[in-house]
């Protein structure tokens, strides 16, 4: 099977159960979550001295790859889909954030990207999912997304958690907003 099919050459991409064009939201959301996957891939890399974090940062990987395809499918395919992401996944970020930010100080002030790689790439990945979240909640407005937006919101919590247990675990320092322009 040849990797070109030559079927995106006007423009369009072929989802399960139709083609939409390439520029069309239900394409940007799901080309999102796609970035953000690669995003995500990125951080494991920088937090690699973690294997716990990595197994976690996998697993996101492979939910999300699950939520990619669902908002690749049309509305009236959904019954087709293997899996799908619910309340479960949803827990699962839940008790991540929580495992997490138990091990961190608490939150004092706003928290500016910086201090170690791994941070920086967790916070990377933090803003791709805010921006997916914002084309995701402008997708609901003419379809269901089921689990898609609580999900979206926790892994950007999560991510943040992430980024702040990384910092502390390399013995770094949060480097702190302090106000203004500086």
């Amino acid at each position: 099977m040849k990797l070109y099919t030559r079927g995106g050459d006007a423009g369009s991409t072929g989802l399960l159960g139709g083609r939409r064009r390439k520029d069309d939201l239900r394409v940007a959301c799901y080309g999102t979550v796609d970035e953000l996957n690669v995003v995500i891939a990125e951080a494991r890399l920088a937090c690699a001295a973690w294997p716990d974090l990595d197994d976690e940062l996998i697993r996101i990987q492979n939910q999300l790859f699950t939520l990619g395809a669902f908002l690749a499918t049309e509305p009236t395919h959904m019954g087709r889909l293997p899996a799908r992401l619910g309340q479960a996944e949803i827990d699962g970020l839940e008790a991540l954030i929580d495992t997490y930010d138990a091990q961190t100080p608490p939150l004092t002030a706003f928290v500016l990207p910086g201090g170690s790689p791994a941070n920086v790439a967790l916070h990377r990945a933090r803003v791709t999912c805010r921006r997916a979240e914002r084309l995701a909640v402008t997708l609901s407005n003419e379809a269901d997304l089921g689990a898609t937006l609580p999900y979206l919101n926790r892994l950007s919590d999560a991510l943040f958690a992430l980024s702040r247990w990384v910092i502390h675990q390399a013995g770094g320092e949060e480097i702190l907003w302090r106000g203004g322009a500086r």
